[in-house]
């Protein structure tokens, strides 16, 4: 449920005042501890997405490992 905050310039108050004004009305109403409760809060991955990725990697091993077979890789030096 969104919340707006909204303040009206009275006539006779400066732009700091209403700044803080608005500011108060923003902590009373709780709304940025909701949405940075929200922020890192990640959806987990649908189906489709987690068997693509799975395909991808077999598909990946497959490849090296025929590599390997012919004998076309590489040797990476460790570090330390």
């Amino acid at each position: 449920m969104p919340t707006n905050v909204e303040v009206k310039k009275n006539s006779n108050e400066n732009a700091l005042s209403l700044v803080r004004r608005f500011q108060k009305r923003v902590q009373e109403s709780g709304v940025l501890p909701r949405v940075r409760s929200l922020r890192y809060s990640d959806r987990s991955l649908s189906e489709l997405k987690v068997k693509r990725a799975k395909l991808k990697k077999l598909a990946g091993k497959e490849k090296y490992e025929l590599a390997k077979r012919m004998g076309k890789l590489i040797e990476k030096k460790k570090r330390r």
